[in-house]
């Protein structure tokens, strides 16, 4: 029997001196000796057996089924190979010898299964496994079997995928795949637990063994239905650990077992096996990690991890930080990696063939760069990681302009290299500084483009990819790829588009976008679209974003919870929508934007008055749902008419105050988006019940004095958004009641200095709030006038029934935004207002813009009337108008001498006013939300906290 378990790496066991028993391929009789006794041969006729060769795994982090170096002998076809004959023939060599049977003849039977696939360059296909596994039906592991034998076989068995389970597998299959599965686990969970000093497993067997039990879960065989995969997992990880802590030479990992180890714990770990819920899982991976960083910086040749060691290594750590490890707990990490850098480094710049990487070795330690970066390693405390970026990125500009195919990287590799270069940009390499980037997201873009318009199968990109790839160029155009100077980038973004709507009308299960893709691919359009991708160069793009969305709607009522939206996708779908109607794509006028929407925002009401964690909202999702919101609205989507919309935002404020009194680091808003929030509460004008607003407004004002002096869009943003407040408070309450957070404005007004003259915004706000606080204008904007034929109509007639009356027009009063019309003799003004005076356009729900507009006339001592302008639509109506607005003249005195401005005296009734469309400001400049956005709103129900209406200067509506 094998004491030792040693020999080399991945080798088949056949023939061997360490075997007692006969490796006569003849059958001839005869005796042998063995350890139990003398037995005499008989003349069983064996299975064919190839000769012994080498071997190699392959993880899914580099997923070759079938490496190079290898040596195989020519197979028969399947069906000659692997009959009932040969397994009877095994059947009975286990029962002659019973339980002194050493497995041999079984593991060599596994083997010339694997050679088998590895000569075909597959795994096997189902109608090869629906013939293989009812053969195993009385496959039986003795106790005989040492070490070598099981791992041998196990591993073989996974290798050739005899464990994969298949879509269409019948149940009698089903139930033989179970069996045999079952068998050999119960066999490596029984000799797990076997006393130190009987345990025959060399590290080289544990390696295997685990390598194979991590392959079985990536081939898709769930832990959570296969209790005893994780039980054997589980058995193995102290064998793991004691070899990994020893300090006996024969017992050491050489290079190769440690990055298998590493790839197969991390597989483990990404496919459910939890990190903290698993004993002694961290003391693994912590000793693991020592070894690397020990092996990684000696100077023996030995002790050198190969290319695709590293490549492997750097993936595994990579993945265990994305699933949970904590780099600032786990120094051996970081240790680990900064040995590992310079290696990679060495490798890519390496003149010798054996030390370059492949493509896709090179895809994925640039993804695994960029997945430590995310995950908390620091790019400033890791100097090395530069080093090895730059030579990578050479080293993939090199392979991309390549014409030899052994260089070409796959569909796959592209979308990973392009996901990762963008990830790298996000934290900190910057474009600008690393010519490098740009040279290679250049080599890389007409290769996405010929993918994605090829019609050969081995060319297209799945919907991952599609999905990783417009969201990377769109993460490289927000962080200064500029697309105009990049023609390569329209060309590849039409063509993903293009694939993305097909995938998308597809039937095919396969080709279905999961909840993820679609929130993701909507946020990247938004995005390209925002940062200046013209619609009439992505002709596809509306028809592709309707197919989306219907898609969002299918998700969003789906009761399967594979289907449900997280908050983050929830309120980056409500981003993204926002985001491309406010770009001029008229998705308002499609039903199907509406359906989707409707059903998007009964989810965010659900979440936010959810009691479950895993429901919440992060600080920068509600304010980013919040202002997707907001702008819908001020675009003119009809939100007053989707159901729950007001019960929806009075959930959401409840979580806007409570994270702006949170002392949580985690829940603090991050300025951009406070200056978002402020500007959005204000914009939604009456939507929001003004004591709902106040507790809102008073949390998130305290952080207006963090605004650094720089950043001249967030203060002039919440000069505004303080501003409509106390418009709201002022003419709720009246002039007697000064609101606190009138201080504000001064202040803001203070720190905005010289504005530029083409920010005609900007330039709005500071004449208002001079006009707010009694101060001269130092430069009047300069404003468009826009006399729409309905406010023609109005002067006209009231003109020619009150030929003497005094009517000026489209007049500037205190350098504010032009009125409509203005009656100085009376101190009246009459503003016909449009649909984008209201929330949604329902000539009901007055917004931010309005209110403060109305408040700042009033301040000066002017009576303002505004009249709806469907109240002119028709001869009847408007007759009716022009008579109330008689009967109000008829009433009042007229006003001789001149207006007292700046002044609170004589404020006028409050008469129901907005602001003609185009000549005032409008929240439009408004600054780019964070990228995680979605959410609904549901405008409070108007109680008695709404602002009064006009006494008697309203007209009906």
């Amino acid at each position: 029997m094998d004491k030792s378990g040693a020999g080399k790496s991945w080798t088949c066991t056949t023939s061997s001196n360490d075997y007692n028993q006969s490796d006569d391929h003849t059958g001839a009789s005869g005796s042998v000796r063995y350890r139990y006794g003398t037995v005499r041969r008989t003349n069983t006729p064996l299975p064919y057996i190839p000769e012994r060769h080498k071997f190699y795994p392959a993880s899914d982090a580099c997923s070759a089924n079938n490496p190079p170096r290898h040596s195989i002998k020519p197979v028969q076809d399947f069906y000659a190979l692997f009959t009932q004959a040969k397994m009877d023939d095994l059947v009975r060599i286990s029962t002659h010898y019973a339980e002194r049977y050493n497995g041999k003849k079984h593991s060599e039977f596994a083997c010339s299964i694997k050679q088998y696939t590895s000569r075909s360059k597959r795994p096997l296909n189902h109608s090869e496994q629906c013939q293989l596994i009812p053969l195993f039906h009385a496959f039986k592991v003795t106790p005989g079997w040492p070490w070598r034998s099981l791992t041998t076989t196990v591993h073989s068995f996974t290798s050739a995928g005899v464990f994969t389970p298949h879509k269409y597998m019948n149940e009698k299959s089903k139930e033989a795949q179970a069996a045999l599965l079952s068998t050999l686990l119960d066999a490596v969970i029984v000799k797990c637990k076997q006393k130190p000093e009987v345990r025959d497993i060399g590290a080289q067997g544990i390696a295997n063994l685990l390598w194979a039990l991590a392959k079985m879960v990536g081939n898709g065989l769930e832990l959570k239905k296969t209790p005893k995969l994780k039980e054997a997992v589980a058995s193995l990880l102290p064998l793991v650990r004691i070899k990994a802590e020893s300090k006996e030479g024969k017992d050491h990992f050489i290079p190769q077992h440690i990055s298998n180890l590493l790839w197969a714990v991390a597989k483990l770990v990404d496919n459910g096996l939890e990190l903290e819920k698993t004993p002694e899982f961290k003391e693994v991976v912590v000793a693991l990690l020592t070894r690397v960083k020990t092996k990684a910086e000696s100077k023996e040749e030995k002790d050198h991890f190969h290319s695709q060691g590293t490549a492997n290594l750097l993936w595994a750590l990579a993945k265990l930080v994305e699933n949970g490890l904590d780099p600032e707990k786990t120094a051996q990490l970081k240790e680990a990696v900064a040995a590992l850098l310079p290696h990679v480094k060495i490798k890519t710049e390496s003149k010798e063939e054996k030390d370059h990487f492949k493509p896709q070795e090179v895809a994925n330690l640039l993804w695994a760069m960029a997945k430590l970066l995310d995950n908390g390693l620091k790019l400033e405390e890791t100097p090395k990681l530069r080093e090895a970026v730059a030579a990578l990125l050479a080293n993939v500009k090199t392979k991309a302009e390549s014409k030899e195919e052994k260089d070409h990287f796959i569909p796959q590799h592209i979308a990973n290299l392009l996901w990762a270069v963008a990830r790298l940009v996000d934290n900190g390499l910057a474009l600008e500084k690393t010519p490098k980037l740009k040279e290679v997201v250049v080599a890389l873009l007409p290769h996405v483009k010929a993918k994605a318009e090829s019609k050969e199968e081995k060319d297209l990109f799945n919907t991952q990819a599609i999905t990783n790839l417009l969201w990377a160029l769109a993460k490289l155009v927000e962080n200064g790829l500029e697309l105009e100077k990049t023609w390569q980038l329209n060309e590849a973004v039409a063509a993903l588009l293009r694939r993305a709507k097909t995938k998308a009308e597809l039937k095919a299960r396969k080709d279905h976008f999961n909840a993820r893709h679609i929130a993701n691919l909507l946020w990247a359009v938004a995005k390209l679209v925002d940062k200046g991708l013209e619609l009439e160069k992505a002709p596809k793009l509306t028809e592709a974003v309707a197919v989306l969305l219907s898609h969002v709607k299918t998700k969003a009522e789906s009761k399967e919870q594979k289907d449900h939206f997280i908050p983050q996708h929830i309120s980056n779908l409500l981003w993204a929508m926002a985001k491309l109607m406010d770009n001029g794509l008229e998705l308002e006028k499609t039903a199907i934007f509406k359906e989707a929407l409707a059903a998007l925002l009964y989810h965010v009401k659900t979440k936010a008055e959810s009691k479950d964690e895993r429901d919440h909202f992060s600080a920068q999702g509600i304010a980013n749902l919040v202002w997707a919101l907001a702008k819908l609205g001020d675009i003119g989507l009809e939100l007053e008419k989707t159901a729950k919309l007001k019960e929806t935002m009075t959930a959401l404020l409840y979580h806007v105050k409570t994270k702006a009194e949170s002392t949580q680091e985690r829940d603090r808003f991050e300025l951009q988006g406070t200056v978002n929030l402020l500007w959005s509460l204000a914009k939604l004008g009456e939507a929001i019940e003004l004591n709902l607003i106040k507790s809102t407004f008073d949390s998130l004002v305290g952080r207006i004095s963090e605004i650094p002096q720089r950043s001249q869009q967030n203060l002039w943003m919440s000069l505004w958004g303080v501003m409509v407040f106390c418009a709201r408070s002022y003419l709720y309450f009246g002039i007697n009641n000064k609101n606190p957070l009138e201080k504000h404005i001064g202040e803001l007004f203070s720190r905005l200095g010289n504005i530029s003259s083409d920010n005609i915004e900007a330039q709005t706000v500071i004449a208002m709030a001079a006009s707010w606080l009694g101060r001269p204008c130092t430069e009047v904007p300069y404003y468009q006038t826009n006399i729409s034929q309905s406010q023609t109509t109005l002067r006209e007639q009231l003109q020619s029934s009150l030929p003497s009356l005094k009517i000026e027009e489209e007049k500037s009063l205190n350098s504010l935004p032009p009125i409509d019309l203005l009656l100085p003799d009376y101190n009246m003004v009459i503003d016909v207002q449009g649909p984008y005076h209201y929330v949604s356009g329902d000539f009901e729900t007055r917004n931010g813009k309005t209110l403060l507009k109305i408040a700042l006339l009033q301040k000066l001592g002017f009576e303002v009337i505004e009249i709806p302008v469907n109240q002119l639509w028709k001869q009847d109506s408007m007759k009716r108008v022009i008579e109330q607005i008689k009967t109000k003249l008829a009433a009042q005195p007229e006003a001789h001498g001149s207006v007292l401005l700046n002044s609170g005296e004589g404020v006028a009734d409050e008469a129901y006013v907005t602001a003609d469309e185009g000549v005032l400001f409008s929240g439009d400049g408004y600054a780019t939300a964070e990228e995680y956005s979605e959410e609904q709103i549901n405008k409070p129900k108007k109680e008695k906290g709404r602002e009064k209406k006009p006494v008697n200067g309203s007209l009906p509506t």
